[in-house]
């Protein structure tokens, strides 16, 4: 069974302490934090045995006040975009923060990434909360939250996510977390081996959004149903990938229940990570946008310099009813596991 510790990580502009609550098993530690419930360290070995941090992220509560990458947050209400902030639900419109071209961009100003997290410990098991008032950011009804972090004996970080709201609302949770397999500052991940469980993508417009269409992903730089390298067809002259500057798209995962949705492979050092989800998508963000923000030890993340797969609802889905639904009923609740395995092949 891995030990879960806690220590003082920094404090924040306003002087509160953020705790950092490590996970070790003898092979594989994990930091996370209870600001943003970020992910902030993940150290795997290599082929080799040796030890890197293969995830993006700031070595203070500073880092992660004023940025607007998202390193390793937990985002929420509602991860991704949403057209022009804007949504219906029960015959009433509800305005949300216009943070991306006229769209709502991971729930905007009132996003849970820069919240600080209530906490506690439990063995092995570490429980964060938080409470959102009925009207923040626009959203309606009073919200508790609760996401739970544990490293299991086989190098999987397992997250699992409850909600429930006094009103019917929406709810699409994510781990937003930044990979590069030969660890953090370490080049691009051009070269990465990718493969993702998905017969369909979701088409998007020139801000992102998408536009309802779900083409198959056979004949497009979009099949990763075997492995290529991210990098292989990133640049073509693709419709889908000029609109955002690469891989930026969700995925619709096939099959149903807690499978297989991505995996990704880097043949130098040997990593491997595998994600595991029981949502219906999965979006794949490559770091187009990244300019080289300073992170953690002086490290610069550079364009492209990480991966992040994010285990969700499909973008958009409160204003496209064929796809499916992220509405939970006054008083359901929420639940969605995510789970993050690290290997090495040799």
């Amino acid at each position: 069974m891995a030990t879960l510790t806690v220590h003082k990580f920094s404090k924040t502009k306003s002087g509160e302490i953020v705790r950092l609550f490590r996970f070790e098993n003898g092979t594989v530690s994990v930091d996370v934090l209870n600001l943003g419930a970020a992910v902030a360290a993940v150290r795997t070995p290599d082929k080799s045995g040796k030890l890197a941090d293969i995830c993006l992220g700031y070595s203070d509560a500073a880092g992660y006040e004023k940025q607007d990458c998202y390193f390793g947050v937990v985002v929420g209400r509602y991860a991704n975009r949403i057209r022009g902030g804007r949504f219906q639900l029960n015959g009433q419109v509800y305005q949300l923060d216009q943070n991306d071209h006229g769209n709502c961009l991971h729930s905007g100003a009132a996003g849970f990434d820069k919240r600080l997290w209530d906490w506690e410990t439990e063995g092995d098991t570490l429980i964060l909360r938080l409470e959102s008032p009925n009207g923040e950011g626009g959203f309606p009804g009073d919200l508790r939250v609760e996401v739970r972090y544990r490293l299991t004996d086989e190098n999987e970080l397992i997250i699992d996510y409850r909600g429930v709201c006094d009103q019917d609302s929406i709810l699409n949770l994510t781990n937003h977390s930044y990979f590069n397999l030969n660890g953090h500052g370490k080049g691009d991940i051009l070269r990465h081996q990718l493969r993702i469980n998905a017969s369909r993508f979701t088409r998007v417009d020139a801000e992102a959004i998408p536009t309802g269409e779900l083409p198959l992903v056979e004949g497009t730089p979009f099949d990763f149903r075997e492995f290529h390298p991210v990098g292989e067809r990133i640049g073509q002259e693709d419709a889908d990938l000029q609109a955002v500057g690469g891989y930026d798209h969700n995925f619709a995962l096939d099959g149903e229940g807690l499978r297989e949705a991505a995996c990704l492979k880097e043949s130098y050092t040997g990593r491997k990570l595998t994600v595991y989800t029981d949502l219906p998508g999965i979006q794949v963000y490559a770091g187009n946008m990244l300019k080289g923000e300073s992170g953690k030890s002086g490290a610069r993340y550079g364009k492209r310099s990480g991966i992040a797969l994010e285990t969700q609802y499909f973008p958009d889905s409160p204003n496209r009813p064929e796809f499916p639904s992220c509405v939970k009923k006054a008083g359901e609740i929420y639940e969605s596991r995510t789970v993050y395995r690290f290997d090495v092949e040799t």
